[in-house]
């Protein structure tokens, strides 16, 4: 951290060293598959483990985000791709980076000095309506299933609009099964990107804590990405957590205005690459440039809306980092963590507080949730 007083800088540093962040939403792994880059070694984009290491990370879900350009067919093996790519990590770097099965790994990988890699998948197509692809998945160490990104699927409904007459209001009876069968297995239920009927169906057939790793607080900002205050309670009834998002496009509506004002430069229009995820890099590096910053005090906002609202236990981190074209000052990358802790803290928030929300609430859920299986 740079101008921060030294002693709120200690601070930050005990608090750290005594509880590591944990951050619930990183998308790094497609840089590692789609342009090759060694997430071990300091890279372009948001996210490296020598970053991370060096902003506080102790445990992070490494998700496996999939493109809904590969359904029909491709989206299982592009969730095996990436699922690989963290196996692959570990493997190369295996002084920085342990694969979490079973909660003893936390401690297990925090003993050695590594990050604790949590392998999760975004978006429920990845298992292709078969709950034998969902075991399979278990099988080769996924802990997390975002149920449902942006796009609508036959057995769950996202938050987005534009829903056809085939897609429930909420989760169908396969929907619940896939729940109940992560509840089986002992795999972390993600509402974040869920429509609001099927974040409740979605709490009503779990039996353990779910999370919405990667969102806001929609009393503060009108997004469909954001959670209501009625959400952000049942969550807490259900001893769950919400992670807030780093992405200002959702803690902001002047943010969001102003992404989209940067969006349609010819600057951003013409930064182009070889795939997708070069496209999204490059557009990334324009919008960092261009667009004007948001202050972390926005973030810390989130925060302390969804603190007052969920109460202490229930509150937690989930960056987007590389999902994501920026964070907000001071957090353009994941050695920015320690910032908003002293964000926090300058904010008058108790060290306790401050260290359940950096890790400690998302630990606590993950320990309970990843020792109450029985796998297949």
């Amino acid at each position: 951290m740079t101008d921060v007083d030294p002693n709120l800088e200690a601070r930050v540093a005990a608090l750290l060293a005594q509880e590591p962040v944990f951050d619930a939403h990183m998308d790094a792994l497609q840089r590692a598959v789609d342009l090759g880059h060694d997430l071990g070694a300091v890279t372009p984009g948001q996210f490296d483990l020598v970053r991370a290491r060096a902003g506080g990370l102790g445990i992070v879900v490494m998700v496996c985000w999939v493109d809904p350009d590969y359904l029909p067919d491709g989206a299982r093996a592009r969730a095996e791709a990436l699922l690989e790519a963290a196996h692959d990590l570990a493997r190369r770097h295996p002084e920085q980076l342990r694969l979490v099965r079973a909660a003893r790994d936390f401690e297990a990988a925090r003993v050695g000095g590594r990050i604790a890699g949590i392998p999760g998948i975004e978006g429920g197509h990845a298992i292709e309506q078969d709950l034998g692809v969902l075991e399979a998945f278990w099988a080769r160490g996924l802990r997390v299933l975002t149920l449902v990104w942006n796009n609508h699927l036959p057995w769950i409904r996202s938050c987005q609009p534009g829903a056809g007459p085939d897609v429930p209001a909420g989760l169908s009876a396969f929907g619940r099964s896939v729940v109940r069968r992560m509840n089986d297995l002992g795999m972390v239920v993600d509402l974040s990107h869920a429509g609001e009927r099927s974040f409740y169906d979605a709490l009503e057939s779990t039996e353990h804590p779910v999370m919405a790793s990667h969102s806001g607080c929609h009393a503060l900002h009108d997004h469909p990405r954001n959670l209501n205050d009625d959400q952000l309670r049942a969550l807490a009834d259900n001893d769950g957590v919400v992670g807030i998002v780093f992405h200002p496009g959702f803690l902001d509506a002047d943010a969001r205005a102003e992404e989209q004002r940067v969006r349609q430069t010819e600057a951003y229009r013409g930064a182009t690459g070889t795939n997708p995820t070069d496209t999204f890099l490059r557009q990334g590096e324009v919008m960092q440039r261009d667009a004007r910053p948001l202050s972390i005090e926005r973030l810390v906002d989130h925060v302390e809306h969804a603190l007052e609202v969920a109460g202490p236990r229930h509150v937690g981190l989930g960056s987007d980092f590389d999902g994501i074209e920026r964070g907000p000052a001071g957090l353009g990358d994941a050695s920015g963590y320690p910032r908003l802790a002293a964000a926090m803290l300058a904010r008058g928030f108790d060290v306790e507080t401050v260290a359940a929300v950096m890790g400690g609430n998302m630990r606590r859920l993950f320990t309970r949730v990843l020792d109450s299986g029985s796998g297949v």
